[in-house]
């Protein structure tokens, strides 16, 4: 009997655990109400088709608190076998803001970079395509926005 109430404790406590962890993910990352990265785009998208492609709730999966959409099953499948690729930077928040004032700014979802290998979004509106920005000094804003992300994410 105590050992039956150790593992229903311990599988409480690792429930605990791993919703505070999702939890965290959530308030980090850049989130519809309905918890959806991306605006609803499809991840794996930019790397298979270069191109922003708008997912379908038919193929949405969560991964650690946060839930993507997909165009194909294909494509979910290629997310769920690594999804560290396919994830955005900086919790689908624009990389240029990250790097220079470290301020979470929402997307342009067409508007993107992939640099070895990884996914950077970027604000694009209102003739302010911070894109263009990023390219002109990419080394140190990559540097910053990778240290301002580490500080949110730790909050």
């Amino acid at each position: 009997m105590k050992k039956a109430a150790l593992i229903f404790l311990s599988f409480i406590a690792l429930q605990t655990v791993v919703f505070s962890q999702s939890n965290k993910r959530q308030q980090a990352f850049n989130l519809s109400s309905k918890h959806v990265a991306i605006q609803g785009y499809d991840p794996v998208g930019y790397f298979a088709q270069g191109k922003a492609i708008e997912g379908k709730a038919a193929y949405s999966i969560m991964h650690d608190g946060v839930t993507y959409q997909f165009s194909s099953p294909q494509n979910k499948a290629a997310f769920l076998a690594q999804p560290t690729k396919y994830e955005p930077q900086y919790g689908g928040w624009c990389a240029y803001a990250m790097g220079a004032t470290g301020e979470k700014v929402e997307v342009d979802p067409a508007t993107f970079k992939i640099v070895d290998g990884k996914l950077f979004m970027f604000y694009n509106k209102f003739f302010n395509n911070t894109l263009k920005s990023w390219n002109k000094d990419e080394k140190s804003l990559h540097t910053s926005a990778d240290a301002n992300w580490t500080n949110h994410f730790k909050k």
